[in-house]
């Protein structure tokens, strides 16, 4: 580095690389394309999932809903015919409130760090679930009880315990950045990156992965399991593409974060959508998000068929590589 560069100030050097700061994301693409009354359509994950179902986009089933306390007492009724399922709250946000069970033992409920609870434990979980323990605001919740997502056997060796995600961040109905989110031993098989996880960007023309990031340093393998974690081709990936940008069209919001689960069942699934997604997005791909943004900003108008948004975003991404 020569004198001059090092006599940079280090947001003028962020700014060449077309970096975008949270102030900018909230001032230049959250406030002007993301109405406030639209929040709750991806905020409320049993709305969020209603409104892909009528879109026809693939969920995980939903087996019930627990609104009140006195359901709780019939728990052990409502789970009777699932070994496996994930209890979440409705409004939770960053992975907090999710528990995931993945079988039985002796007439107890096995959770995904191999720890036994029995129906008092798991009532204990909703019934704070219930209370707004972790929903935005702290407000009243509901919980959701659904389908156990079978992660794809792609992320067999580069992913612990937990079900890793795909998160794109979509523009006016097109894919921008996205990343694969793989859960540690450090994040408690959750793929939040805030907790631990490690992201790996993921190239949008091909659908390759290319680097990864954990605790904001770059990272070629994985702590837990030393599986490599670039140049791994994601199946499905034009199928990805397209049902991150159909997402828009039904939330009402331009600049959003959908994560996609790779079951190896059924393919891609849509797990949430986000209003505010967060930006270490930009590390995983080791690129900003302006250039492509001001671009996408800068279009009159925005194709109205999916596959054609789709093309756009790879289009984009080979020229903003």
């Amino acid at each position: 580095m020569d004198l001059r560069q090092a006599l940079t100030p280090p947001w003028r050097r962020l700014r060449r690389l077309g970096i975008m700061g949270m102030n900018e994301r909230n001032a230049d693409f959250i406030l002007p394309y993301n109405p406030r009354r639209n929040y709750p359509l991806v905020d409320n994950k049993l709305l969020t999932k209603e409104l892909a179902v009528k879109a026809g986009i693939v969920v995980p089933q939903l087996y019930c809903v627990i609104e009140i306390t006195h359901q709780i007492e019939e728990l052990a009724t409502l789970l009777s015919p699932y070994d496996d399922f994930v209890i979440k709250p409705a409004h939770g946000a960053g992975g907090e409130g999710i528990l995931i069970v993945t079988g039985r033992h002796d007439g107890r409920y096995r959770k995904a760090n191999g720890v036994l609870a029995d129906d008092e434990e798991l009532g204990h979980h909703i019934s704070n679930i219930l209370g707004g323990m972790y929903s935005l605001g702290g407000l009243p919740d509901s919980a959701l009880i659904e389908y156990r997502v079978r992660f794809d056997p792609i992320f067999d060796r580069i992913s612990f315990q937990g079900v890793p995600d795909i998160r794109t961040l979509v523009f006016r109905g097109v894919p921008v950045l996205a990343m694969v989110r793989l859960p540690t031993r450090l994040s408690d098989g959750k793929a939040n990156l805030h907790q631990g996880a490690i992201g790996v960007g993921i190239d949008l023309a091909s659908g390759r992965t290319f680097s990864g990031v954990w605790h904001e340093r770059p990272i070629e393998q994985h702590p837990d399991t030393g599986g490599n974690l670039s140049g791994r081709l994601i199946p499905y990936w034009d199928e990805i593409l397209a049902m991150t940008a159909a997402c828009h069209d039904f939330a009402g919001l331009g600049f959003i974060g959908v994560d996609i689960v790779l079951d190896e069942n059924h393919g891609p699934m849509m797990l949430e959508m986000n209003a505010r997604p967060g930006l270490s997005i930009q590390l995983a791909n080791r690129i900003g998000l302006l250039s492509r943004l001001r671009h996408i900003q800068g279009l009159i108008s925005i194709p109205e068929p999916v596959a054609e948004r789709v093309q756009l975003a790879k289009t984009l991404a080979r020229y903003t590589s």
